[in-house]
């Protein structure tokens, strides 16, 4: 299984996207660290430079269509092209539940513009990039929410599905180009970012509803992402790949 990287990582600096960062280096791919927050990425690159990887960190707003470009910029400057994109990059953990009619109207926005939008100028930057090699990986992570509905987070639902139609209909845009476009839907993932909304009790009768009993971590969704940005997958485009444990049955 080979990846040609660099892989480019959004929301890189914690949770899912740290793991991510990580599974790349261990994988021998150079890996570019992008978050929001310049500290948390740097750290991240710091780890996988000690543990004898290679890393960038950059700091990047998604929503903000310069930052994306220098994002590009950046990665291309270091590495000389780009192998794979990650987006990642999501409102989520700081959200709180709560009615659909009770979601302001600024919070929708701003979770639409983070989690579509952001994905949406991403994807933009670096298909030209990746267009000129000939070959690229995009892998959207939406998530497994779509699946059930999960209620009391219909702006994080709602842009999560979009990533779905986005998905298929770039994977057929810019297939001739050589390059893929997946996406995965992950389930309720236990991460080192602390959730108000989420009690160990409550993380645990999720566990418990998914056929194999346990609760997610990170690991459990690395070897999907690496999958679909290895040339394992190079025949398969357009697609979601539901990585849940077997809670929902897709």
């Amino acid at each position: 299984m080979r990846i040609r990287g660099p892989a480019i990582v959004t929301g890189g600096g914690q949770g899912l996207g740290r793991a991510f960062c990580r599974a790349f280096a261990d994988a021998r791919t150079e890996v570019v660290v992008a978050d929001v927050n310049a500290a948390k990425a740097a750290a991240v690159a710091k780890e996988i430079g000690a543990a004898g990887g290679t890393a960038i960190a950059v700091s990047v707003d998604v929503a903000d269509a310069s930052s994306i470009e220098a994002l590009r910029s950046a990665t291309v400057e270091r590495f000389g092209g780009i192998g794979v994109l990650v987006n990642n990059a999501a409102i989520f953990s700081t959200l709180s539940m709560r009615p659909f009619g009770e979601i302001p109207l600024d919070e929708w926005a701003h979770v639409l513009e983070v989690n579509v939008t952001g994905t949406f100028l991403a994807c933009r930057a670096v298909v030209p990039t990746m267009r000129q090699a000939g070959y690229g990986k995009i892998v959207n992570i939406s998530s497994a929410t779509i699946w059930t509905g999960r209620p009391g987070y219909l702006h994080y639902v709602t842009s999560k599905a979009a990533l779905v139609g986005l998905t298929r209909a770039l994977a057929a845009e810019v297939g001739p180009d050589g390059i893929r476009v997946n996406a995965i839907t992950p389930g309720s993932t236990q991460t080192e970012v602390e959730r108000a909304t989420i009690t160990p009790k409550a993380r645990q009768r999720m566990a418990d509803a998914t056929a194999l009993r346990r609760i997610q971590t990170p690991k459990d969704l690395t070897g999907a992402v690496l999958f679909l940005a290895s040339d394992a997958s190079d025949f398969i485009t357009g697609q979601t790949l539901n990585v849940d444990g077997g809670f929902a049955f897709h």
